[in-house]
C-alpha cells in the first residue's frame, strides 16, 4: 500500500471534515455535491478580486475555474470565493480615491477571515487590480499557507493616429481638451479604443508593477504574469499553479518560506529595473510586515539605488506589458538581474524550486528594445528613488524613471493647496506659476483620509505641457501612471504633525533626486515656531464607516500604512491550530 500524498491530520481542514463530530458539516458538503473522497482530501481556497466594476477584474472569475481544474488535477477540493476590489482607475479624481488603499487591507482581511473561517489549507489567489495584487498577497504571508498567486493579465493596447495608447493618454488628454489642445470629438473618439479588452492597465502602473513583483518575489509561477488577460495561454499557468499549490501542500512549503528579507529584496529590485510604480514602497513594507520582517521605504530605496534601470516600459519608456511579455517577460528581466549578481538566487518559489532553479529553465535573452541587456542599461541606477531632509523625517519617494539627472533636480517656492481638489482647480485654471513646487497635503493615509493619489492633477499639468515646469509633492500618492517630478508619502503625514503641515506660499523647497534631498529653506528653530502654532489636523467628514476605520488604525506610508503589528505580535499559527 503507497503511503497517502497528504497528512490530513496535520491539516487545518480536518476541523471540518474528520470524525463523528463533523457529521453536521459534511452534511452541508453533501448538499454542495461534494464526494466522499472530496471531503477527505486537502481543501484549497481559489479567491478572486473578481467584480463588474472595471476591465481589470473581469477575466478573473473565467480563470478561476481553470485554476479549480488544476487543484483537482493535483488531488485536492477547490473552494472559490470572492472578495472585494475597488479599481483605481474609476475611483480616480473624486472622493471613491479615498477607498482605495483601504481595500487593500479589507482585501487581506476578508480573504484571511474566510479560509480562517472554513479552514481551508492553502490558498490560491488571482487578482487584477492595484490593491488587489498587494492585498492577496498580504493575506497568503498572514496566514502563512501553502500560496501560489496568480495575475489575471494586462489590458491590450489601444490604437489612435497610428500609436499605442492607454488609459494614461486619457487622463492626459483631459489636460489637454482643458487647455483647448484637443477637440470635443477627438476626445471622445479617444474614449472608444483606448482601452479595447479585460485586463489591468497596460504599462508599468501598479497594478503591473507588483505583478512583476509577485514573480520575484516567488508566490507566482515564472511567466505566469505577463500574458495579456485575453490571451488563451493564460489558462496553462492557472492550471500549473493549481497544480503547484497541491505541491507545496506535500512538500509543507508555506508563504514565509518564499517571503524572506532575500526575495524581498530581489522584488524590490525588479521595481526598480522595470521603473516600476512609487506604490510598490508602500506595498512591499506591508508585505513584510505580514512575515514580521523590517523592510521600509528606504530598504526599498536602497535595493533600487545601485540597480540599473534597463526595462523600457510606459509611463518613463515607450512600451507596455503586451511587449514585454512578446520578449520573455519578467523571468528574462530577472535573468539579467541575476547576471549582474543583483538577485538571491537561494530563494524559494511556488513551483518548489529555488528562484536560481528556476532561472535556469529559461532560455529567452535581452532583446536590446524591451529589455536592454543589463551591461548597456538605459540608466545606471533605479527608477525609483527615496528623498529625505528636514521636510521629510521619515522619508518620501519619486519615480525618475525617462526623466533626465537635469530634471532630477529642483528649487523652487511652495505653492500650498490644502487638497487634491483644490489643487486640481487651480491646475485648471492655470493658478500656478512655471517654477513653484505645489503642495497638496491632508491627503496622507490618516489625513486624507485614504491617502489618494493624484492623477488628475499631475495628468492635467502634464496636458497642460507643465509637467517638467513645476515639481508637485503630497503626502499623498501618485498613480503608477503619473510623469514628472512628483514627490508622494512625504512623512510624517501633515495629520501627524510633519513639517510638511508647516509650509507656507513662497517657502522655498529643494527636491534632489540624485543626492536624495527633500528640504525647506527654514531653520530648526522656525519650524519648531510653526510647529507651537500649529492648530492640529484638517477636520474630516469621515467620523464613521471603513475609511475612518481605516485612518484610526493605519500607520506611517514608511512603514506602509499597514493596521495591524503583523507577525511581530503574533503567538497563534492558523496552520498549526
Amino acid at each position: 500500500m503507497t503511503k497517502p500524498r497528504f497528512d490530513k491530520s496535520k491539516l487545518p481542514s480536518r476541523h471540518v471534515t474528520e470524525g463523528p463530530a463533523r457529521a453536521p458539516h459534511r452534511s452541508y458538503f453533501y448538499a454542495m455535491g461534494i464526494t466522499e473522497e472530496e471531503i477527505h482530501q486537502p481543501w484549497v481556497g481559489v479567491a478572486t478580486c473578481w467584480n463588474e466594476a472595471a476591465p481589470c477584474n473581469i477575466a478573473l472569475n473565467r480563470q478561476a475555474q481553470v485554476v479549480k481544474q488544476g487543484v483537482k488535477k493535483g488531488g485536492g477540493t477547490p473552494r472559490e470565493f470572492t472578495t472585494i476590489t475597488v479599481t483605481d482607475g474609476i475611483a480616480m479624481g473624486h472622493e471613491g480615491m479615498r477607498s482605495s488603499l483601504a481595500s487593500r487591507d479589507a482585501i487581506a482581511d476578508t480573504v484571511e477571515l474566510t479560509m480562517r473561517g472554513h479552514c481551508y489549507d492553502a490558498l490560491v489567489g488571482l487578482a487584477g487590480c492595484d490593491k488587489s495584487l498587494p492585498g492577496m498577497m498580504m493575506a497568503m504571508v498572514r496566514l502563512n499557507v501553502p500560496s501560489v498567486f496568480i495575475y489575471g493579465g494586462s489590458i491590450l493596447p489601444g490604437r489612435y493616429n497610428g500609436q499605442d495608447i492607454t488609459v494614461q493618454d486619457m487622463f492626459e488628454a483631459v489636460g489637454k481638451h482643458q487647455a483647448a489642445n484637443l477637440s470635443d470629438a477627438e476626445l471622445e473618439i479617444m474614449e472608444r479604443v483606448a482601452c479595447p479588452s479585460s485586463g489591468a492597465c497596460g504599462a508599468q502602473y501598479t497594478a503591473n508593477t507588483m505583478a512583476c513583483v509577485s514573480e520575484a518575489i516567488g508566490l507566482a509561477l515564472l511567466n505566469s504574469s505577463s500574458a495579456p488577460a485575453p490571451y488563451e495561454s493564460r489558462d496553462q499557468f492557472c492550471e500549473a499553479s493549481g497544480v503547484a499549490v497541491m505541491n507545496l501542500i506535500e512538500k509543507n512549503i508555506r508563504a514565509r518560506d518564499i517571503v524572506t528579507r532575500k526575495s524581498l529584496e530581489n522584488a524590490a529590485r525588479v521595481v526598480g529595473c522595470t521603473g516600476g510604480s512609487t506604490n510598490a514602497a508602500l506595498h512591499l513594507p506591508a508585505i513584510a510586515n505580514e512575515a514580521g520582517i523590517d523592510f521600509d521605504l528606504f530598504d526599498v530605496a536602497d535595493c533600487m539605488k545601485d540597480t540599473p534601470y534597463f526595462v523600457d516600459l510606459r509611463p518613463g519608456g515607450k512600451y507596455v506589458a503586451k511587449d514585454l511579455h512578446e520578449v520573455g517577460g519578467v523571468a528574462v528581466v530577472m535573468k539579467e538581474l541575476a547576471k549582474a549578481g543583483l538577485l538571491h538566487l537561494d530563494c524559494m518559489t511556488a513551483s518548489g524550486k529555488t528562484l536560481g532553479e528556476s532561472l535556469d529553465e529559461i532560455r529567452g535573452e535581452a532583446d536590446g528594445r524591451v529589455i536592454h541587456p543589463i551591461s548597456n542599461p538605459i540608466t545606471k541606477t533605479g527608477g525609483v528613488v527615496a528623498l529625505r531632509g528636514n521636510l521629510a523625517p521619515d522619508g518620501a519617494i519619486v519615480k525618475v524613471a525617462g526623466m533626465t539627472e537635469a530634471e532630477q533636480v529642483f528649487t523652487g517656492p511652495a505653492r500650498v493647496f490644502e487638497c487634491e481638489e483644490d489643487a486640481f482647480e487651480a491646475v485648471k485654471k492655470r493658478e500656478y506659476k512655471e517654477g513653484e513646487v505645489i503642495v497638496i497635503r491632508n491627503e496622507g493615509p490618516a489625513g486624507g483620509p485614504g491617502m489618494r493619489e493624484m492623477l488628475a492633477t499631475t495628468a492635467a499639468l502634464s496636458g497642460q505641457g507643465m509637467g517638467k515646469k513645476v515639481a508637485l509633492i503630497t503626502d499623498g500618492r501618485f498613480s503608477g501612471a503619473t510623469r514628472g517630478f512628483c514627490v508622494g508619502h512625504v512623512g510624517p503625514e501633515a495629520a501627524h504633525g510633519g513639517p510638511i503641515a508647516l509650509l507656507k506660499n513662497g517657502d522655498m523647497i529643494t527636491l534632489n533626486a540624485l543626492t536624495g534631498e527633500l528640504s525647506v529653506a527654514l531653520s530648526d528653530e522656525e519650524l519648531a515656531k510653526r510647529k507651537a502654532e500649529w492648530k492640529g489636523p484638517r477636520k474630516t467628514a469621515y467620523t464613521s464607516g471603513a475609511v475612518h476605520k481605516f485612518a484610526r488604525l493605519c500607520g506611517g506610508a514608511r512603514w506602509g500604512a499597514v493596521t495591524h503589528p503583523g507577525a511581530r505580535g503574533e503567538s497563534h499559527v492558523y496552520m498549526d491550530q
